[in-house]
C-alpha cells in the first residue's frame, strides 16, 4: 500500500461547551444535513484514498453510527476499508499517543506513507497534489498549512518557512508571531520515520503539535516542509467559528461551494420529505433542510432537518439543529439551538443590544451568541439576552434572562 490515511476524531471540543457534552466535535452537525467529519471523509473519497482508519475516543456512539461501513463515501467496496479504532484499555493521552497505540493496525497495512488528518475542520481538499509534492521534494514530513489573520494566531500552531518551503520554526498558539502560516493538523509522514518516532516516544510527549513536530523541525538531517493550502478552511472549535462557518454557507458567494458537482460532500442522510414552505413564509440567504416546515421568516440562517418554524416567527443569523420546534410569534437572533429544543409562544432569544460577556465563560461567549442545549424547553413569553447558556435542566424563575447569564 502506498498511502494509509488516519483521521483523528476523538476530540471533545471543550470550547464548544454545551454543544459537545453529548457528542464528539467531529460528530457536530454542520450546514444543515452534514457532520463536520463528512468533509475529511469526502476529501479522502474524492482523492481516491480508500484505506481509512478513524481514531475515535470521546463519546463515539453517534460518530460510529454515522460512519458505519462507510457506504456514503464509497468505502464499502472490495478494494476499500474504513476501520473505527477505539482505545483498547486506557484513553489516548494525545494525538501521537493515539497513533502509537494503533501501530499494529498500521503495520499490517504496510504503507509507504501515512497521511494524518483532523476530523474536525471544514474544507474541501484534494490530497493527491500534497502527496506528489511530498515525493517531489523528497521530504520526511509534509505539513498542511494555511494563512490566517494575525488576530487568530493564538488559536493555532504557527509555522515559519524559508524560500524552499522548509519549516524552520514552530510556535504553539503564540499571541504574536512573525509568520501567518497555521498548521491545518494535516501531516504526511514517511512511515518508517513515523514508526521510529512513535517507538521512541516519551510518556510526557504525546501530542504531534505540542511535542513531536517541534522536535522534528529542530532535527537537522530531516526535511520538514510546508504545503500551503489557499482555499476555504475553518477550524470550528469555538462558538464564534462554528456560527461563522455555518453562516458562510448561506452567502451568495462562498469559497466552499456545497453545490459543486465536481467535488461533492457525502453524508449519511435521513429519509425525510422535502421542506414545506408555508404561504406566508419568507426565506432569504438561508439553508433549509429536508423535513422542515417553515411558516415564519428565516434570514441568514441554517435550518437543520425536521425543524418546525411557527407563524410570525423571525429567525436571523442563527443555526437551528435537528427537530427543534419553534412556536408562533418567536424572535431568534444570533443563536445556536441544539437538537430537539422546544421554544414556547412569543419568546425572544438573543434580544437587545447588551453584549455583557457570559459570567461563567467570558472567553467563550462575548460576541452576542446565545446557546441552548439539546432537549431544553423554553417557556412561552421568555426574553433571553445575548451571550447566554441555557441548559436542558434550566429552571426559569423570571420571564427575563439578562445577557451573560447561564441557566442550569
Amino acid at each position: 500500500m502506498e498511502v494509509l490515511t488516519l483521521i483523528l476524531a476523538g476530540g471533545k471540543g471543550s470550547r464548544l461547551d454545551i454543544l459537545s457534552q453529548k457528542r464528539s466535535k467531529p460528530a457536530m452537525p454542520f450546514a444543515g444535513k452534514f457532520r463536520i467529519i463528512d468533509f475529511a471523509l469526502s476529501n479522502c473519497s474524492q482523492s481516491h484514498l480508500y484505506d481509512i482508519g478513524i481514531l475515535t475516543q470521546y463519546l463515539p456512539l453517534s460518530l460510529n453510527e454515522h460512519i458505519g461501513s462507510g457506504k456514503p463515501w464509497d468505502f464499502d467496496r472490495r478494494d476499500s476499508s474504513v476501520t473505527l479504532l477505539q482505545p483498547h484499555d486506557k484513553w489516548y493521552l494525545g494525538t501521537a499517543d493515539a497513533v502509537k497505540k494503533n501501530l499494529e493496525f498500521i503495520e499490517r497495512k504496510k504503507p509507504k506513507y501515512v497521511l494524518i488528518l483532523s476530523g474536525d475542520h471544514i474544507y474541501k481538499m484534494d490530497y493527491r497534489p500534497m502527496i506528489q509534492f511530498h515525493k517531489d521534494q523528497k521530504a520526511d514530513l509534509t505539513i498542511g498549512t494555511y494563512p490566517v489573520d494575525s488576530s487568530e494566531t493564538y488559536r493555532f500552531g504557527m509555522m515559519t518557512t524559508n524560500n524552499q518551503n522548509e519549516i524552520t520554526k514552530f510556535e504553539e498558539k503564540p499571541q504574536k508571531t512573525e509568520s501567518n502560516l497555521a498548521s491545518m493538523g494535516i501531516y504526511l509522514f514517511n512511515y518508517e520515520l513515523l514508526k521510529e518516532i512513535l517507538n521512541k516516544i516519551e510518556e510526557n510527549n504525546l501530542d504531534f503539535g505540542k511535542h513531536i513536530i517541534p522536535r522534528l523541525i529542530e532535527t537537522k538531517d530531516l526535511k520538514v516542509i510546508s504545503y500551503q493550502f489557499k482555499s476555504y478552511w475553518m477550524d470550528v472549535g469555538t462558538y464564534d467559528a462554528y456560527l461563522e462557518a455555518n453562516l458562510d454557507m448561506t452567502k451568495d458567494y462562498t469559497e466552499l461551494d456545497l453545490y459543486d458537482p465536481s467535488w461533492k460532500v457525502f453524508t449519511k442522510s435521513e429519509d425525510l420529505p422535502p421542506a414545506k414552505i408555508g404561504s406566508n413564509a419568507q426565506i432569504k440567504n438561508s439553508l433549509v433542510s429536508n423535513g422542515c416546515v417553515i411558516e415564519g421568516t428565516v434570514i441568514n440562517s441554517v435550518i437543520s432537518p425536521g425543524v418546525r418554524v411557527g407563524k410570525n416567527t423571525i429567525i436571523k443569523d442563527s443555526v437551528i439543529l435537528n427537530n427543534v420546534i419553534i412556536s408562533d410569534d418567536v424572535k431568534i437572533t444570533q443563536c445556536i439551538i441544539d437538537k430537539k429544543v422546544v421554544v414556547g409562544h412569543a419568546s425572544e432569544l438573543g434580544y437587545g443590544q447588551d453584549l455583557t460577556p457570559n459570567k461563567e465563560f467570558p472567553q467563550l461567549l462575548h460576541s452576542g451568541i446565545t446557546v441552548v442545549e439539546k432537549h431544553a424547553v423554553i417557556p412561552s413569553q421568555m426574553r433571553i439576552g445575548k451571550n447566554c447558556r441555557i441548559f436542558k435542566s434550566a429552571s426559569f424563575n423570571d420571564k427575563i434572562v439578562p445577557s451573560g447569564t447561564t441557566i442550569e
